[in-house]
């Protein structure tokens, strides 16, 4: 359980929206007043002559060039905003993720911050911990925790499964798969892994037995008994009058290397 893995340095484009819209405001005004002529009264009439640039009255005509700022150069304008607000930016590939309007985002980035490394190295080293683990483990106010758990999720650092009502967090990147992240959160109560140790070393395998060995009422058996073989862990087979519980074979090798790696 002590063993840590390195993690990928995976990189993840979130689109900031916002931020795109307030600089692309900016670049817009700066072209708009780089291409709009100062403006005085004017009195137009008809030029008795046809040819361009001819003089009405003796005056002196000047002809002006009309100055077009091209598209790209707005283009560039937007690259260069983008580029001061993301210092950090090295290679092409991420040059062209903030002229498209995205910042990039790094798992070394996410765990800037010290408390929420904390947090992360918790789920990592206690798989289907709960919200309310957490929080009294590391004594942690609950909306902090929140907070920080959903910058993890976002960042696909960790992962979320509901079991019985319950949000239990799990490390991300395929760490564990279905089956190992149903007994890891059944193991989780510390009844319910009782009841199947007892089952999978077949010391005893009946409602009545239980309740014996474990020392608590049969009814509180039958509830944990409920919950197992929602996650399919469990199965019962009737025997005249009582109910004999066993095993899935599918899960026996996940309980045995789960309990010895988090448990034992």
């Amino acid at each position: 359980m002590g063993n840590r893995l390195v993690e990928p340095k995976n990189i993840r484009s979130t689109y900031t929206s916002t931020k795109l819209q307030k600089k692309f405001a900016i670049c817009l005004l700066f072209f708009l007043l780089t291409t709009t002529a100062g403006a005085t009264e004017y009195i137009v009439s008809p030029c008795p002559s046809d040819q361009a640039g001819a003089s009405i009255n003796g005056e002196e005509v000047v002809l002006l060039e009309d100055t077009v700022i091209p598209y790209w150069q707005f283009l560039l304008w937007l690259a260069l905003m983008q580029i001061s607000s993301m210092l950090d930016l090295l290679f092409p590939a991420k040059l062209i993720f903030a002229i498209l309007g995205y910042r990039v985002v790094e798992h070394s980035n996410a765990l800037g911050n010290r408390k929420r490394k904390d947090i992360y190295a918790f789920i990592k080293d206690r798989p289907g911990a709960y919200i309310g683990e957490i929080a009294n483990q590391m004594k942690l106010n609950r909306g902090t925790l929140r907070h920080h758990i959903k910058i993890l999720e976002a960042e696909n650092m960790i992962e979320a499964q509901c079991y019985h009502r319950k949000v239990r967090y799990f490390q991300n990147n395929s760490t564990y798969d279905e089956k190992e992240k149903r007994v890891i959160s059944a193991f989780q109560n510390e009844m319910t892994r009782k009841i199947l140790l007892n089952i999978l070393k077949e010391e005893c395998n009946t409602n009545m037995d239980l309740a014996r060995t474990i020392g608590i009422s049969r009814s509180t058996i039958s509830w944990h008994m409920k919950q197992l073989k929602e996650l399919d862990i469990i199965e019962e087979n009737k025997e005249g009058k009582s109910m004999i519980y066993s095993i899935n074979p599918v899960y026996r090798d996940t309980i045995e290397k789960t309990y010895v790696k988090f448990f034992e």
